[in-house]
């Protein structure tokens, strides 16, 4: 018979879930939209992100629910940072000719407040969390999460204001940064 607590931490790992898929399904949907091959890259890899995510807690789901706790090695997987820095690269190949159809950039809407809450959600477990490897999960994923929600970021700035977006990236103690 598992705890309240070990409950709880179910119900938090399936609405992790929920989340992840959400993401997934909302990056896919991006994709679909995006006319640019380096937007439609780093979509599919967030989505697959997202799906990796989703595995992990389906993992620690189980290892829960038999009453095994924690797994110790669920530390994040860092693609996203050279997501990033490709994705500049990418854009800086495709010139300043883009075209963000205004479905594209209400896909990525949705999908930066998709990671703004799942960042919130897992930042939250993280503070409620018992053991250390729980915390440690958490803050790896939430700042995974964050990662993800600056990507994003990026490329709607990009395909907002492509000239602009260079300017800001080549010269960025221009904004005191």
């Amino acid at each position: 018979e598992l705890t309240p607590e070990q409950k709880k931490t179910l119900e938090a790992i399936n609405t992790a879930i929920e989340m992840e898929s959400d993401g997934q399904e909302c990056y896919l949907a991006a994709s679909r939209e995006s006319k640019n091959d380096a937007g439609r890259q780093l979509l599919v890899s967030l989505a697959q992100e997202e799906d990796g995510h989703k595995r992990k807690f389906q993992e620690l789901y189980d290892s829960i629910a038999k009453g095994r706790g924690w797994p110790v090695h669920l530390a994040g997987s860092g693609i996203i940072k050279d997501i990033r820095s490709n994705l500049g690269k990418a854009c800086q190949v495709l010139g300043v000719s883009v075209d963000g159809s205004s479905g594209e950039l209400e896909a990525l809407e949705t999908a930066i407040a998709k990671e703004k809450a799942s960042y919130e959600f897992y930042k939250q477990q993280e503070n409620k969390a018992v053991y250390d490897t729980e915390k440690k999960f958490y803050s790896a994923i939430a700042s995974e999460e964050w990662e993800h929600e600056q990507a994003l970021l990026d490329y709607h700035e990009y395909l907002s204001d492509p000239a602009g977006w260079f300017v800001d990236k080549e010269h960025p103690s221009l904004d005191g940064g």
